[in-house]
């Protein structure tokens, strides 16, 4: 039987219209209270009885900083409303179009803001590809830019070459079934926990700064996901949230390779455990336990009023 792929999933929209995601790896266990309902913070502690079991890799940091930047250090452009932080010689910034474009590094000049402090500075940059000039608003101290900061509508290519170096023609196991496709950048159907080979790593958008492109082993379908950087406190969307190096199924040997596969596509059948749908579906928005005579029965709620529904640790039934 088939369950709904967005279960387990916050319901959102398309990265760039700023969707929010959650992470799909949680399991569960025992330790609720014999209760008619079961608030959030006991969702929490029952999700975190078996752990995220999934072996971690995590890239070397990026280190950055205004004041070692040398002449020619490029920048890509991730939004055309990047224009708003530029001042230049032309008239017509209203119908600037810059995104996609790459922006080399051209020094520093005293900031354009009405302001005591002598020590901000603005940053000159120049286009690649028309040898326009521009200068972006920084107005801020030299060391106010350090590693883990960054420019709002600007994606620094060293990083993303820095990422590359890391993960680029490596395999992984993918933890998220959240996909898009390359071409359209439409939310595609995914799988996770499944062997992928990283086929490239891209600048992204404002949001997201790094596009993964990636082709998987089994079927050699092709996809992406959008991934933060190290500077990013959206560590749900972390290479460590979005890949492993071992395969998951290692860690539950219990689990038939039957279950396994519907696992990694999100689905559910009748019989099987928590930890089974759990890790096919994510945490439930809310839990609710009764005992009767014919055992312990359990709901386990998502978004949109879909349901499961064990009795003794097993299900019975759901709804889509």
């Amino acid at each position: 039987m088939h369950f709904p792929r967005h279960i387990g999933k916050f319901s959102g929209q398309d990265i760039l219209l700023g969707a929010v995601f959650m992470t799909l790896l949680a399991s569960c266990g025992t330790g609720i209270e014999m209760t008619g309902h079961v608030t959030d913070k006991d969702v929490r502690r029952v999700m975190e009885g078996v752990g995220n079991h999934q072996s971690v890799v995590t890239l070397d940091p990026y280190v950055d900083s205004l004041a070692i930047w040398q002449t020619g250090k490029r920048f890509w452009v991730a939004d055309d409303q990047v224009r708003q932080m530029l001042f230049y010689s032309g008239d017509d910034l209203d119908s600037l179009h810059l995104n996609g474009h790459v922006l080399e590094y051209d020094g520093l000049v005293a900031s354009g803001i009405f302001t005591d402090d002598h020590r901000k500075v603005d940053i000159r940059f120049v286009d690649s590809s028309s040898g326009q000039r521009y200068v972006y608003r920084y107005g801020k101290a030299v060391e106010a830019l350090r590693s883990g900061s960054s420019l709002p509508m600007l994606i620094d290519l060293d990083m993303v070459d820095h990422i590359a170096k890391q993960i680029k023609g490596k395999d992984f196991y993918i933890r998220t079934g959240i996909w898009y496709n390359r071409q359209t950048e439409q939310m595609m159907d995914g799988r996770h926990f499944i062997k992928v080979h990283i086929d490239d790593v891209q600048p992204g958008n404002a949001v997201m700064p790094l596009r993964v492109m990636f082709t998987t082993a089994d079927s050699h379908e092709q996809a992406m996901v959008w991934m933060s950087d190290n500077a990013s406190t959206m560590h749900g969307r972390d290479f460590d949230a979005l890949f492993v190096a071992s395969d998951p199924h290692l860690a539950y040997p219990e689990i038939t390779d039957a279950n396994w596969t519907r696992i990694t596509r999100g689905d559910v059948v009748e019989g099987m455990t928590k930890q089974e749908c759990s890790l096919a579906l994510g945490s439930p928005k809310r839990i609710s336990e009764n005992p009767d005579q014919a055992g312990m029965r359990e709901y386990w709620y998502y978004d949109g009023g879909s349901y499961l529904y064990f009795v003794d640790g097993l299900l019975k039934q759901f709804r889509k």
